[in-house]
């Protein structure tokens, strides 16, 4: 759709960036934190771990003056439960509530807006050991650890995100180290874990509303719109498929209070129900979310599955199986270009996200990732010229902004990431932040902090609310 007119981004829009507590923190075992199932995990060879990961934990301060000297309206992190509970229950760690006091009062001495992640994939170990997501008494631990957060910041946290990406959890959750890929079926318990996820997220958000009247609370999931291969009806059909296993599965339950009917369909098929209480659907139907953040990447393409197990692709990077016998088949997307790590480029797949989102659910809408992960290189003269994530993020704001000219009630723009992290499968190597941490794989140098060139370029987009690209 054209516009001859297109309409500026609100004037209280959210410009933010984003990052996850494991991934940028680092003290891992400090001031009393436990052990969560990333910590635990095996990490790929050759990537590092993320016991330092990029010092947040002792440079926080330095870091969000830089984020407020870029202008941040918003900053998006997660707190770790682990430092809250080390054990996932029992007692209150109160080293971890100060770091996060203080952490949230240092963004808002600079007129910075904390976005708060629950649940960035960072399970605590000790509750793993005792079933993880497959034990109902996860779905106690989380809203006990719910309650704490809400008491101990909800009197300055205005928004707050229940669990990042629960979708890309289920879907790949050996990956993430949440299951064991060698149990007899292990998506049949996935779903369970999903089912009991729902059921901790509806009671986070019922308490949040009750405890913090000016707060809004709303999911993270991974969304992306879906592309058939071809204009074949049974490619449009796989393509369907797709979104309601990987997108509306997520959504209509948190929104609607209900499974998707084509999600249950397959999950029948597969064998992969969960076991649903009496009481459960009730409070799914209870908890109203009132925005939903999601994070954007790339949008996926898929073709007619015939069931042959040589239907399964691979996404990028991370190597994670793309394609089910008999359900969809993934495909390549020949009118896109890919990033360095394989992850086709899809801006006005954005567009199209948001519009799907919108039109589906009619809630505001809150983009919390989106970036381009790459080789930086720190140049002579204290250097880096990505230059090509100008152009990325550059394309994704202006067809965010084309999205509300086409009516989408878009909160605020939070790219991955406002400094270099983690990555949770590539290590430090990949790298996303609008600001470069001085380290290698192995080698942590001074963990400096160096202003990219995308820094000034984010930095005068934010002073411009977004006409300056």
């Amino acid at each position: 759709m054209y516009h001859k007119f297109i309409k500026p981004f609100p004037k209280d829009f959210l410009w933010g960036a984003s990052t996850s507590a494991y991934q940028v923190e680092g003290a891992w075992n400090e001031d009393g934190k436990g052990p969560s199932v990333i910590d635990m995990a095996k990490h790929p060879e050759g990537t590092s771990d993320f016991k330092v990961a990029s010092d947040h934990y002792h440079r926080y301060k330095e870091d969000i003056a830089l984020f407020a000297e870029m202008g941040l309206k918003a900053y998006r992190f997660s707190i770790a439960w682990t430092r809250i509970y080390p054990n996932g229950t029992g007692e209150i760690n109160q080293k971890g509530i100060d770091f996060y006091n203080n952490l949230i009062n240092e963004l808002l001495s600079h007129n910075i807006e904390p976005v708060v992640t629950m649940y960035h994939f960072d399970l605590p170990y000790a509750l793993q050991q005792k079933g993880g997501w497959e034990s109902r008494q996860t779905i106690d631990a989380f809203e006990n650890y719910a309650r704490t957060l809400f008491t101990c910041f909800g009197d300055r946290v205005k928004y707050w995100l229940t669990i990042n990406e629960q979708n890309m959890m289920i879907m790949h959750g050996p990956a993430i180290g949440i299951i064991d890929p060698d149990k007899e079926n292990p998506k049949k318990e996935l779903y369970q874990q999903n089912h009991h996820m729902l059921l901790a997220q509806a009671k986070s958000i019922n308490l949040c509303h009750e405890m913090c009247k000016n707060a809004k609370i709303g999911p993270a999931p991974n969304i992306c719109s879906i592309y058939p291969a071809s204009s074949k009806p049974e490619d449009v059909m796989a393509a369907y498929n797709f979104s309601a296993i990987r997108n509306w599965l997520y959504l209509d339950a948190v929104v609607y209070g209900c499974y998707n009917g084509t999600a249950w369909s397959y999950m029948e098929e597969k064998g992969c129900t969960p076991s649903i209480q009496e009481g459960d659907m009730k409070i799914l139907e209870s908890a109203k979310p009132d925005f939903i953040a999601f994070n954007y990447y790339t949008t996926a393409t898929v073709a007619q599955s015939k069931g042959e197990d040589s239907d399964k692709n691979h996404t990028g990077d991370q190597q994670l199986a793309f394609g089910e016998a008999g359900v969809y088949r993934g495909a390549s997307n020949q009118y896109l270009e890919k990033t360095q790590f394989g992850w086709e480029i899809d801006p006005t797949g954005l567009r199209n996200t948001l519009r799907e989102l919108s039109d589906r659910y009619r809630l505001p809408l809150l983009v919390t990732e989106n970036g381009l992960g790459a080789y930086d290189k720190l140049e002579e003269g204290e250097t880096i010229n990505d230059d090509y994530r100008i152009e990325f993020l550059k394309k994704h704001i202006e067809q965010a902004r084309l999205a509300i000219t086409d009516g989408v009630n878009l909160m605020g723009y939070c790219p991955w990431s406002a400094i270099d992290l983690v990555s949770t499968h590539q290590g430090i190597s990949k790298r996303y932040g609008f600001i470069y941490v001085n380290r290698d794989e192995f080698d942590l140098k001074d963990l400096r902090r160096i202003k990219k060139k995308s820094f000034y370029w984010y930095k005068n987009v934010i002073k411009s609310n977004g006409d300056k690209l």
